[in-house]
């Protein structure tokens, strides 16, 4: 039987067969396993993006942690992205400024200072879901629970996510380069805040169990790296470290 365990690094992992013997090794036996719901089959071998149903990080995400039936900037220039520019609009108007740990709690909302609570977005997800909508990927619906209406928001097109689901696995499986500063930058942080979301898993879900147990232990690769360390080497991005160091402490 499959099922689900929780390392200790945050990142929940699927138990396949081949890898029983070891974790049994690493964790107590009375630990409880939790059933995996399997995905639905890869469909579509395209990868190309049109420009109408290109996805914002944040949106990709979002996408991830669907069930099917049911960004790192460097300047305050806009962006075009609404979530995003408001982000920037906060962070340009801030002084003296705050650090990325900061941000994050600020614009999450996890922050115990009330006199700093206007710096939440609000209603990120129900905004992140009708971005979708118009993009086509998602389509709204209204459910009736007793008392009164409910708005959800259906997976429409599977294409764009079975591509996504694609992208996130070959970044790990055929197309592993094991440097993660050869990587795609985007595609690097995509990972991390997948993973940071709990919705990572969910891109594996459809994999064989070697496949899964192989991509699981990259995964795990990148999740044991030393942001500060890898922010000082040459040629990196430094503010995307930041933010995985901020995630991933």
């Amino acid at each position: 039987m499959t099922s689900l365990t929780q390392r200790s690094s945050g990142l929940v992992q699927r138990r396949t067969e081949a890898s029983r013997s070891a974790a049994d090794k690493e964790r107590p036996s009375s630990q409880e396993d939790h059933e995996l719901r399997r995905g639905d089959e890869q469909d579509d071998d395209d990868t190309g993006d049109s420009k109408e149903t290109r996805l914002t990080l944040m949106e990709e995400v979002l996408l991830l942690g669907l069930k099917d039936r049911e960004v790192i900037c460097k300047s305050d220039a806009p962006t075009g992205d609404v979530l995003l520019d408001e982000a920037l609009k906060h962070i340009k108007d801030t002084q003296p400024p705050e650090t990325v740990q900061s941000w994050i709690e600020l614009l999450s909302g996890e922050t115990w200072n009330p006199l700093k609570l206007h710096y939440q977005l609000r209603n990120v997800r129900e905004r992140l879901a009708k971005n979708l909508v118009e993009k086509g990927v998602l389509t709204t619906e209204k459910q009736n629970f007793l008392l009164f209406d409910m708005t959800t928001h259906p997976l429409t097109n599977n294409n764009i996510k079975q591509r996504l689901i694609k992208k996130v696995q070959e970044a790990v499986l055929d197309k592993w380069v094991n440097d993660p500063h050869r990587m795609d930058k985007r595609l690097l942080a995509l990972i991390f805040l997948a993973h940071s979301s709990d919705v990572l898993e969910n891109a594996f879900a459809p994999l064989l169990d070697d496949q899964y147990d192989l991509a699981m232990k990259r995964v795990r690769q990148l999740l044991e790296l030393e942001p500060e360390g890898e922010s000082m080497k040459a040629n990196t991005n430094e503010l995307l470290w930041a933010v995985v160091a901020a995630f991933t402490k």
